[in-house]
């Protein structure tokens, strides 16, 4: 994810101060947070606000309504996502605004928090008559978000103690997984798969749907995988191609899969887990 796009240069006077101030509240959890904005550059300026406060988590940017929903989908129990921040226009989805997220959302057992980060003033009422939880009207200031995220942390709803768990299909039936478990996820002809001890089953969800809820959790190798990077065993590079097996155990016959790795991703692949690692001698 890039961090690096401004919408507009003036606004960062003033905002080193805001910032150091807030290094200090260590003891608040940052909020996860999903950023739904089809425009380029405002979706990295302001993920790159949200990051530096200090106070939130980005976990995903995604770009249209049907992903956004296909995130909060993957984390019901609310550990996944805390606050989405969410334009009202989102080109490419037809009909579907970000209001239309907001208002689906409201049948669910678990909602999060909703911030509509919009150009447009006249939704407000009806935003907040859905329950919109605060208004950021563009161009974003680092001032306005840091107050936005502060009201958002005095009202964070307390998440259920049990653990996130993903449900899969396998036939017709369905089959909940713990995180932990998972090896990989692998996207093939418009399906996505998980990779486990007790088998590869199907999802409903994309990739970037996964990668926004799980975040953290796992590791983008290449455009069509993403693995746990606790249950990688072995790198192998031949020649131009780079490999790693996840799975179980090491050697022949061992449950697993074994992933290919973007060529642009080898070599940060491999400082990953030797970082994590010791025992080479590295040069």
């Amino acid at each position: 994810m890039c961090h690096g796009a401004r919408a507009d240069d003036g606004h960062d006077s003033g905002r080193g101060g805001t910032m150091r101030e807030l290094s200090t509240t260590g003891v608040l959890r940052p909020l996860r947070a999903l950023v739904v904005e089809d425009e380029w550059p405002a979706r990295n300026y302001l993920v790159e606000l949200l990051e530096e406060s200090h106070l939130a988590e980005v976990v995903g940017a995604v770009v249209s309504v049907d992903e956004a929903r296909q995130a909060l989908h993957l984390a019901p129990s609310g550990l996944g996502i805390d606050v989405v921040f969410v334009d009202v226009a989102l080109g490419g989805n037809g009909d579907k605004t970000g209001l239309d997220l907001v208002r689906a959302s409201a049948s669910e057992v678990y909602r999060p928090m909703f911030v509509l980060a919009t150009a447009f003033k006249e939704h407000a009422i009806e935003a907040f008559a859905l329950g919109v939880d605060d208004y950021l009207l563009k161009p974003f200031t680092a001032e306005r978000v840091v107050q936005c995220l502060r009201r958002l942390h005095a009202r964070r709803r307390s998440s259920p103690a049990s653990p996130l768990r993903i449900v899969a299909r396998r036939g017709k039936s369905l089959v909940f997984l713990d995180t932990s478990e998972v090896w990989a996820f692998e996207a093939a002809d418009r399906l996505t798969s998980v990779h486990t001890p007790h088998g590869t089953f199907d999802l409903d969800l994309s990739l970037v749907a996964i990668e926004a809820s799980l975040g953290r959790a796992l590791t983008r190798v290449h455009r069509n995988w993403l693995v746990n990077a606790a249950h990688i065993k072995e790198l192998e590079r031949d020649g131009a191609e780079t490999t790693i097996f996840v799975g179980a155990g090491i050697g022949p016959g061992q449950p697993g899969v074994r992933v290919p790795i973007a060529r642009e991703r080898a070599a940060s692949v491999r400082e990953m887990l030797l970082t994590t690692a010791t025992g080479l001698r590295r040069s």
